[in-house]
């Protein structure tokens, strides 16, 4: 029989996941990158892995008859000790180099081919949980109002241009201008240094839309970019009138946590649909 294994990073989709996938009558393998661990389960639940013995754990989950594969949650590319890897991985190291060498889409896209000459399939979150991304227009209570929606295009346009670089999957435009910009660290440190940038009183304009989307050309299967209802607390405490999406290609985690947040503290959630 087919199995399916979840291979978690950190935040709180691994378990929303896992928990679908239970409710589903399904029984997952759970896996984690060492250092990455989020799934609240006992030990011997959890498969625990590194890269550097990437080979034996893709046989593993050959002999635990894996064919299908989701990935959710945040990690970071760890640093490789040479003294651990094992002499299979050893072989497929080059390879591996040479991936990373490309970026955060280039690794994954590696990944993904990897898996498949293991004969296992990767697929998204969203083919688990459809109810994870939402269709074009407004989520609650508020609208957006016309300089809303031109600072969203704005931050589209930004994001299209930044995401071929391989940089971030999200912006805060507020009138035209480009306020911050989400690098390797995170949207929450975006939104955190934009708060405290506005409370040390830096002439800043007023208001401004946080802009997320998947990068041009990006896997949709993995590294999707993703939303909660901490989102929604950090955008508001940097001043911003609310948040534009890519409908279709940003996770919503806790959409109904997300949408009356947003409701209570005045911020509109706009889901927007391809130019």
């Amino acid at each position: 029989m087919s199995r399916i294994a979840l291979i978690a990073g950190r935040g709180a989709l691994p378990g929303l996941l896992a928990d679908r996938l239970a409710a589903e009558g399904q029984e997952p393998l759970l896996a984690e990158l060492e250092g990455f661990e989020s799934l609240r389960r006992a030990t011997d639940e959890v498969l625990r892995f590194r890269l550097e013995r990437l080979v034996p754990f893709l046989d593993h989950l050959q002999d635990q008859g894996v064919t299908r594969a989701v990935f959710a949650g945040g990690v970071h590319r760890p640093r490789l000790d040479p003294a651990l890897i094992d002499p299979s991985t050893m072989q497929l190291l080059p390879r591996i180099m040479a991936a990373m060498q490309q970026g955060d889409d280039g690794t994954l896209r590696e990944v993904i081919t990897l898996m498949g000459e293991w004969g296992i399939e990767v697929v998204g979150a969203q083919d688990i949980c459809p109810d994870l991304v939402a269709e074009a227009g407004v989520l609650g209570a508020h609208q957006p109002k016309p300089g809303d929606k031109q600072d969203a295009s704005r931050g589209f346009d930004i994001l299209r241009l930044t995401g071929a670089a391989d940089v971030g999957q999200g912006c805060v435009v507020a009138r035209g201008q480009c306020l911050a910009l989400e690098a390797l660290p995170g949207t929450d440190v975006m939104l955190s240094q934009l708060a405290q940038l506005r409370a040390g009183g830096v002439a800043l304009p007023e208001g401004g839309v946080f802009c997320k989307a998947p990068k041009p050309g990006q896997d949709r299967r993995i590294d999707l970019p993703a939303l909660g209802p901490e989102t929604v607390t950090r955008a508001h405490a940097a001043g911003l009138r609310g948040i534009a999406f890519e409908a279709g290609g940003v996770l919503l985690i806790d959409r109904e946590g997300m949408i009356a947040r947003a409701d209570d503290l005045g911020l509109f959630l706009q889901a927007v649909g391809p130019a």
